[in-house]
């Protein structure tokens, strides 16, 4: 028995010793590893903070997890300030935690608005408050700013504590004077003059209607854009090498504003050599393509008939079943000939599909708004062309500053992400006016609107008229995709009244309501469908008269108020190159009216309108106008007076409102216009530029030759109860005037003056060589 008690003994003593070393291995352990003392945190849990310390496998922190915890703790920005030291075996943190932003708000801001400002800086409410932060955003203001045209902003940042490690961050702004362009140089142009190259870009020098255009205001962005524009322009007309490498501001603070210089270098003029197809997709006839192609050989080289021809082969073989097929312009140069060979490659490209839309800067325009005008979306195709249109849609719908689409890798080989990036503009307007018109008389009007409502691409516009001789009320609402179709629907309620004037012996009221439709049909033709309910209404005052009125007006008069039910289309047609300004391209708008499905007049209604532009050089372009149109009732129903056709300045200047066309001619009556039931019209015109004037003000003069005839007069011709007939002037004479004018596309709309001299006119036509107008012609 002993010797087994022995080894027990032994074991028993082996057993406790191991666990005597592991218990002072463990305390040595415990020993080594340090302990984090937190001091200083209110809001902050100290394990929190503690988690951004890492030990060393020997359980204590060295020098470099020292420093790793500290910067990591200050990049979170919730402290002002972070010390750490050590006391024996501890680590003492010192914490002072940063203030929490209740709120974030500018003030003496007026020309940037808040929520602008709120998207430049990185302060934010329920943040913390970050010195550093904030004088950065007080940078990013000023920048803003500058890019505003104010460079002499200043911004002081205020903290208002409410208690609590609370606290509100005011930014106050003296936005100071516009740092205006004073004057603008050009270096190195020798083939287009200053005043053709001033009117290319959109900074212009300061001059008398910078306050309505804000055209003279420092811009980097404009400015950088006006370089691109420049080389364009120079590559339209034949210069291929032209480039602009620099545009130098200076600051000049006698004229407290810049000089801007614009280096070019303009390069050989080029014109087209060789012109080819090269096909390289099986199936594909690359002569059914020839017709699409926009520049000849010999002719001068015009990069954007370049541009336009790969977009529109591009459009088309997509269109014949080639999705991913792509023509790429290839151009060799002969600078020894000065010409350009062009080969236009078609090859099928890699089949590449869109992954997403991305879209950046719209602050305030909804996505689907801006998604909308894309023809393709994500899983389709990648075609170029299609995302090329898009751009331009979304530059057409004027409601941002810029538009740029560009491309990123996708999660795949052969997937790509659009990137869109927009820069909104004010899209609001408010406007009250004041002028005269020699139509009107004088007059007041106050216009107030927003073509891109909310941010929803709707438009609503409501004015409102005070003149001499009319009055009027017009409120109307238009979404351009209705029920998310590229149909358009609209309505407007009016009210309008004229009195009588030296042009008539009579006044008309008139109060309803329009409903429309319109869809493209191609990218060039497009119809509108419209229902209108209106009552009408003509009026005579005694005491304006100053002889019995005619007898087609009392008549009109005693027949009261009637109510108009109409339907109606137009159908337009246009290639023109630009609708608010054209220089090149035809439309026509052929509309028909059908009233009488309810209501108490009964006509059939038709007008035509053709216009074709043609540049005839850089500053001049050449308008042909012809229009006409034909008005009968049925029903046994004639039509009434209102809704006839009266000539006037509109058809033919020179003359007055109501100044030619059927007239009565009666001894004893006031001799008015009576309308007629056909009308033509024709106009030539040229539209030229002012020197020194910008195109972007919209400011043209004009020389035009009018001619146009009212005829057809269809109402009563025998005073009632007698034999005695009216003395009514209805032959087809042609009128005619000669004239010069100016037209202003202001921020009031549409002003035009013009002096014409009648060449042919009937006897008793009222001439008006003078003529003012709010409204195209």
């Amino acid at each position: 028995m002993r010797q087994c008690r022995v080894p027990v003994r032994r074991g028993r003593r082996s057993l406790l010793a191991a666990a005597f070393a592991l218990t002072i291995a463990v305390a040595g352990t415990a020993q080594a590893r340090e302990t984090i003392d937190v001091q200083g945190n209110r809001r902050i849990d100290a394990e929190t903070v503690r988690s951004y310390f890492h030990a060393a496998p020997d359980g204590r922190f060295d020098e470099a997890a020292r420093d790793a915890a500290l910067k990591a703790l200050l990049e979170t920005r919730l402290f002002d300030k972070v010390t750490i030291e050590r006391a024996g075996e501890r680590l003492v943190v010192h914490l002072a935690e940063a203030p929490v932003l209740d709120r974030v708000a500018f003030e003496g801001n007026k020309k940037i608005q808040d929520k602008e400002l709120t998207a430049v800086i990185e302060s934010k409410p329920r943040g913390p408050l970050q010195r550093a932060v904030v004088q950065a955003d007080v940078g990013r203001i000023m920048e803003a700013y500058r890019h505003a045209g104010r460079d002499e902003v200043a911004v002081v940042p205020q903290i208002i504590s409410h208690g609590n490690d609370r606290v509100d961050l005011v930014y106050v702004v003296t936005e100071g004077a516009k740092t205006t362009v004073r004057q603008i140089n050009f270096e190195g142009n020798r083939v287009f003059g200053k005043r053709q190259l001033a009117a290319v870009i959109k900074t212009s020098a300061t001059n008398m209607l910078s306050f309505l255009t804000g055209g003279d205001e420092y811009d980097p962005d404009r400015i950088a854009a006006d370089r691109e524009q420049l080389r364009a322009y120079y590559r339209s007309k034949g210069y291929a090498d032209a480039s602009v490498p620099s545009a130098k501001a200076e600051y000049d603070p006698a004229a407290h504003g810049f000089t801007l210089t614009f280096s070019i270098d303009e390069g050989p003029l080029y014109h087209f050599g060789d012109i080819n197809i090269v096909c390289n997709v099986p199936g594909l006839d690359p002569e059914k393509l020839r017709g699409l192609l926009l520049m000849r050989s010999g002719a001068v080289f015009n990069g954007d008939a370049l541009d336009k021809t790969s977009d529109a082969l591009t459009v088309e073989l997509a269109k014949l079943g080639f999705p991913f097929a792509q023509a790429l312009a290839r151009t060799t140069r002969n600078a020894a000939a000065t010409r350009i060979d062009v080969t236009f490659t078609i090859d099928q490209g890699p089949r590449t599909y869109v992954e997403r839309i991305e879209i950046h800067g719209n602050t305030r325009t909804r996505g689907y708004v801006i998604r909308r005008e894309f023809d393709i979306s994500e899983g389709d195709a990648y075609n170029k062309a299609l995302i090329d249109r898009a751009e331009r849609r979304l530059k057409n719908l004027n409601y941002f500053k810029t538009v740029k689409i560009s491309t990123k890798p996708g999660s795949v080989q052969d997937r790509v992400v659009l990137d869109v990036e927009v820069a909104e503009q004010s899209t609001g307007e408010f406007t009250i006016s004041g002028g005269y018109s020699t139509t009107d008389g004088l007059l007041a009007e106050v216009k107030l609107g927003d073509r891109n409502f909310l941010g929803s691409g709707k438009a609503v516009n409501f004015s409102g008229t005070y003149g001499q001789y009319t009055r009027g009320l017009d409120l109307s609402a238009s979404e351009p995709y209705f029920l998310g179709t590229r149909v358009s629907a609209g309505i407007d309620l009016y009210d309008k009244q004229s009195y009588a004037s030296s042009y008539q012996s009579y006044g008309s009221n008139t109060y309803g309501a329009m409903l429309q439709f319109g869809t493209p049909i191609t990218d060039q033709l497009g119809v509108q469908y419209r229902y209108s309910i209106y009552n009408q209404s003509l009026t005579l005052d005694p005491t304006s008269l100053t002889a019995a009125p005619s007898l087609p007006i009392q008549q009109a008069a005693l027949a009261g108020p009637a109510w108009v039910s109409a339907v109606g289309s137009t159908v337009t047609y246009s290639t023109l190159d630009n609708n608010k300004n054209p220089t090149d391209g035809i439309k026509s708008q052929l509309s028909q009216d059908l009233a009488g499905l309810g209501g108490d007049v009964n006509f059939l209604r038709t007008t035509e309108d053709v216009r074709y532009y043609h540049a005839l050089n850089d500053d001049v372009v050449g308008m042909v106008r012809a229009q006409g149109g034909y008005i009968t009732g049925w029903g046994g129903q004639q039509v009434p007076l209102m809704n006839t056709f009266f000539g006037g300045p509109t058809m033919v200047r020179g003359f007055a409102p109501n100044g030619f066309g059927p007239r009565d001619l009666t001894p004893g009556t006031t001799m008015d216009n009576v309308g007629g039931s056909m009308y033509w019209a024709t106009t030539a015109e040229l539209q030229s530029a002012i020197p020194g004037v910008p195109k972007e003000y919209g400011l043209k003069a004009l020389a035009f030759v009018d001619s146009g005839s009212v005829f057809g007069y269809g109402g009563p011709t025998i005073f009632p109860g007698s034999a005695q007939s009216l003395q009514v002037a209805n032959s087809n004479v042609v009128r005619s005037s000669v004239g010069v004018g100016l037209s202003w596309d202001s921020p009031f709309g549409p002003l035009s003056i013009n002096y014409a001299v009648p060449l042919s006119k009937a006897p008793y036509d009222v001439v008006q060589p003078f003529g003012f107008s709010a409204g195209g012609f």
